[in-house]
């Protein structure tokens, strides 16, 4: 039995480096070449000039200037690399993609952004990709680039395990942990001003999808743990910590040989910065037993994301996209009157494909914003033109 174990693993071992020998490496280079036009009918931030986000909409009469503007952009352009190595282990994949919308230091600016630095080998995977929290087949086909507010959609470093893989697949992912704190009404006090968020151990993440005839249905879950230390020498002691938690439904549906529907419902708490335009995942309200040594508290902000989607195709060369999408936050008690409370997306297009690969379009959108208690909303209408090259090459 021995002789034959030791057979067998010199077969297993000559085949696997056999099929490396054999294998060829493969490299794609993909992307898109964009630009965009367009008028907003009201002003948003600035830094976000080409998309539309109701968390920047005006949270007051004039925030960013009366009237409309018109934009041109290139910042949707986008460029990819994907290699597949065969090794004696397995196939090595990696993936490597940017674009040209800024954000953080380089917000509002056009220049380079990393999508994804991903790769994995066989059924685990280490790197920036889309969370496994986030369904990224949910996004309809348009040509606004931020997409839908209402969905669970982000990008985030992790390690990843997938025993299941294909058509229907099971993942569980430690992720990049990470959060925002809405000061509320307390915001100003010199006290806050000391305390600093800290996250002591990775998110968890993970999903199952389910293929079928019609489509699939996917759910996904998310687990996180938030602390936030008062690093203050005063007498408040405004440490705390919270647990976040959320659940995301989706489904690709469908309907005929010319429709398909792309719905999602996604709930839970403290999850905001997994949300495609979602503000603060932690709030602040009284806390009437702490006396004056701990006057606030931090909680969780639950949330609720609809998405709802339908794409169609006219013929081979028209297509259609029309949908609507909300972000629905349950804001805390000490959040100030214009904190965001509820954003709402929608458009309708028309996008012609005169040959594979190139695309050209015209999209009506709309935007519109909420605040908690102020009675304050602000709302936009915007026509979008786009042209887009769309290339892939494999060697």
């Amino acid at each position: 039995m021995r002789n034959l174990a030791v057979v067998l693993l010199l077969l297993g071992s000559s085949v696997l480096q056999a099929t490396a020998q054999d294998a060829k490496p493969k490299v794609e280079f993909y992307g898109q070449l964009m630009t965009s036009a367009g008028t907003n009918g009201t002003l948003q931030n600035p830094s976000w000039f080409d998309v539309v986000r109701p968390t920047m909409l005006p949270a007051f009469e004039d925030q960013f200037g009366p009237g409309s503007n018109t934009f041109f952009s290139v910042r949707p352009t986008r460029f990819g690399m994907r290699v597949s190595l065969p090794t004696d282990a397995g196939e090595i994949k990696t993936l490597f993609e940017f674009d040209l919308l800024g954000t953080g230091p380089d917000v509002g600016q056009t220049t380079f952004r990393i999508r994804h630095a991903y790769a994995e080998l066989g059924h685990f995977g280490a790197g920036q990709n889309w969370s496994a929290f986030t369904d990224i087949d949910g996004f309809p086909n348009s040509i606004e680039y931020f997409g839908p507010s209402g969905m669970a959609l982000m990008r985030n470093v992790q390690l990843r395990w997938m025993p299941i893989q294909g058509a229907s697949r099971l993942t569980f992912a430690l992720e990049r942990p990470g959060a925002t704190g809405d000061g509320g009404t307390y915001a100003d006090r010199v006290e806050l001003q000391d305390v600093a968020p800290r996250f002591p151990v990775p998110d968890l993440a993970a999903e199952y999808r389910r293929a079928t005839k019609w489509g699939y249905i996917e759910v996904a879950g998310i687990l996180r743990y938030i602390k936030w230390d008062d690093l203050g020498t005063d007498a408040l002691d405004l440490s705390g910590d919270a647990t976040g938690w959320g659940i995301n439904v989706s489904s690709n549906i469908k309907l005929g040989s010319a429709n398909t529907a792309h719905v999602q419902v996604t709930f839970g708490e403290g999850i905001e910065n997994h949300m495609n335009d979602a503000p603060a995942d932690i709030g602040i309200e009284p806390n009437p037993g702490g006396g004056a040594t701990v006057p606030v508290r931090g909680v969780p902000l639950p949330l609720l994301g609809v998405t709802a989607f339908l794409d169609h195709t006219w013929s081979p060369k028209f297509t259609s996209s029309i949908g609507y999408s909300m972000v629905d936050i349950d804001n805390s008690e000490s959040q100030t009157p214009a904190a965001f409370k509820k954003g709402q997306y929608a458009l309708g297009n028309l996008l012609y494909i005169p040959t594979p690969g190139v695309t050209a379009g015209m999209e009506l959108q709309w935007g519109d914003r909420e605040n908690f208690s102020d009675g304050f909303s602000s709302s936009t209408i915007r026509a979008q033109f786009s042209f887009r090259y769309a290339y892939a090459k494999v060697f």
